[in-house]
């Protein structure tokens, strides 16, 4: 595993898919930071199912959509990413199949509101993560940007950033503030994954991280 950060130039923005099962905040965050981008645009998204929030999210920012009849086919969701360059699962809750691993990878990332390598795997996202990481005692939690492979949360890591558990904590805060975090996180991952044009092998990457002061720091993917 390597650590990279020269820019690739690109004469276009560089098309990402965003899958998505959920309200689409980290989906958002993602349309915020790139719209009017010529580093990176957000070329459609994909949903495990129909209602998604996410969606109506998407279209309104003028986004292609698309629903899947069947998560489980690799051949429906390889179609469904298109031209995409990186496909990032944001609120994806369905695991990826094996055969579109295969063509994606090192394409395909995904952000859980955990440090993994712990409290990750099957069924583990949402409030569950955090209750989680509550009934464990442990005193730092946090996000994680990792690639997808044919496991649930066990690609390797790119970027990490933690959020500290506060005395008195719930699932609802500790969520809130892990979310915000997530909110700031994909978008700079995405965005340098990009610089790099998005390399044929993991690496990790180095973002600017607030302190809980106020002030930032320089952390790198394995914080």
């Amino acid at each position: 595993m390597t650590t990279a950060s020269s820019p690739s130039p690109s004469l276009s923005p560089v098309p990402v898919a965003v899958l998505v099962s959920g309200s689409g905040t980290n989906l958002q965050a993602l349309l915020d930071a790139f719209h009017g981008s010529t580093l990176a645009r957000i070329a459609r998204v994909v949903s495990s199912r129909d209602g998604a929030g996410a969606l109506e999210r998407a279209r309104r920012a003028g986004v292609p959509t698309v629903v899947l009849r069947d998560p489980d086919d690799a051949d429906e969701l390889v179609r469904a990413l298109g031209d995409a360059r990186l496909a990032v699962l944001a609120g994806y809750l369905k695991r990826v199949p094996p055969a579109a691993v295969a063509r994606f990878r090192w394409r395909l990332i995904n952000i859980h509101p955990a440090l993994l390598p712990d409290f990750g795997g099957r069924g583990m996202y949402g409030r569950r993560v955090h209750e989680a990481v509550l009934s464990s005692g442990a005193q730092v939690s946090g996000a994680t940007v990792h690639y997808v492979d044919e496991e649930f949360d066990r690609g390797p890591i790119i970027a990490q950033w933690p959020v500290p558990v506060q005395a008195g904590d719930t699932p609802e805060s500790l969520a809130a503030r892990v979310l915000e975090v997530e909110h700031r996180l994909l978008p700079l991952v995405v965005q340098e994954l990009v610089r790099q044009g998005v390399p044929g092998k993991p690496v990790k990457v180095s973002v600017q991280q607030p302190n809980f002061d106020g002030t930032t720091e320089r952390r790198k993917g394995d914080a």
